[in-house]
């Protein structure tokens, strides 16, 4: 399909969204997988596939993946750029997903994982048609603080992500998603602090992940990973379910790709990718991310192996902050 024009949106001084120039259209075009229905897809790792999902995902070997992380289109109508989605019934819904799941299910090792994104119109569907085809180990409610509130109805300010496993036999690596919380009432023994760490930026306690993500915040204009797709995924979401889920050199699968949060976030934390998208310029822009990704392997809010707390980390002290500028994205 031809990719849209160049925009001719101007962006604010401190504007970060990631554009493409009309002379990288060519050269990540080049960079692409594109689809061929009479062609099996053995080749297509750390590739971006041009083309639907339904059908290349029946082109792409059986129990070669580890990991499937999907974020498909939530039952609401919305314009993806060249794609549209309508919200319909949630038996139609149910049979759509279960239309492409089939597929990715036989994609997956026996000890692969699997992370389905939704929001509340969408939530039951994704389980009872999830668990037919694999055992669901939890769900994981995520804020995302944005957008006005409702009128006659409560603020939608938080998705799910729903997490199933193929088998008993998985991974999960919890030493790598441990998160660094602020501790607000210090408790200590003897004048010693106990269970929490004092530093330069405050005080601080390592803690086990729960289900209940808070620490997240949607990619927004002045941040140096924005696009302008409708529904980006942030990196440090991808980056918790990554490390958790996979091991280095793991093949991971998204379907959805978008503008390729998914990829971006598996090559800073080294990992394989796969990943599929019908729009060319979602795809474009998924490459030139790839290539940033090849300068600048930091995510946002995670940081020597662990992840902070939304607006509590700094990469230097206070004492120095006026001698050393702070990056934007050294918080989060």
């Amino acid at each position: 399909m031809p990719v849209q024009e160049k925009s001719s949106k101007t962006r604010a001084p401190r504007n970060r969204t990631i554009d493409l120039s009309e002379n990288e259209f060519d050269r990540y075009r080049r960079r692409l997988l594109f689809f061929d229905e009479q062609k099996i897809l053995e080749d297509a790792r750390n590739k971006i596939i041009c083309g639907d999902a339904f059908r290349a995902l029946t082109k792409l070997p059986e129990k070669s993946f580890d990991l499937l992380f999907a974020d498909p289109p939530y039952n609401l109508t919305k314009n993806f750029g060249e794609n549209v989605f309508r919200q319909t019934s949630l038996d139609e819904y149910e049979i759509w997903l279960e239309s492409w799941l089939a597929n990715a299910a036989k994609l997956l090792k026996p000890t692969a994982s699997v992370y389905i994104c939704g929001d509340w119109r969408s939530a039951s569907a994704i389980q009872r048609v999830g668990m037919k085809y694999f055992q669901l180990r939890n769900r994981i409610t995520w804020e995302r603080e944005k957008g006005r509130g409702a009128r006659a109805n409560w603020k939608n300010a938080s998705e799910d992500i729903w997490f199933f496993t193929v088998s008993d036999d998985y991974v999960f690596n919890l030493e790598n998603v441990k998160i660094k919380r602020r501790v607000l009432a210090p408790y200590t023994i003897s004048g010693a602090p106990k269970d929490w760490e004092k530093s330069e930026n405050g005080n601080f306690r390592t803690t086990h992940p729960s289900n209940l993500w808070t620490d997240l915040t949607v990619p927004f204009w002045s941040m140096p990973e924005n696009t302008d797709h409708p529904t980006q995924k942030p990196e440090k979401l991808l980056a918790k379910i990554i490390l958790a889920s996979t091991n280095e050199n793991d093949l991971i699968l998204d379907p959805f790709s978008g503008s390729g949060t998914t990829a971006v976030a598996a090559k800073k934390l080294n990992r394989a990718f796969v990943g599929i998208e019908r729009d060319e310029k979602f795809c474009l822009l998924t490459e030139k991310r790839l290539e940033m990704a090849e300068i600048d392997k930091t995510i946002q809010g995670f940081s020597g192996g662990v992840f902070y707390e939304r607006n509590s980390q700094q990469q230097t002290s206070r004492k120095n902050a006026k001698k050393v500028k702070i990056k934007e994205s050294s918080f989060d």
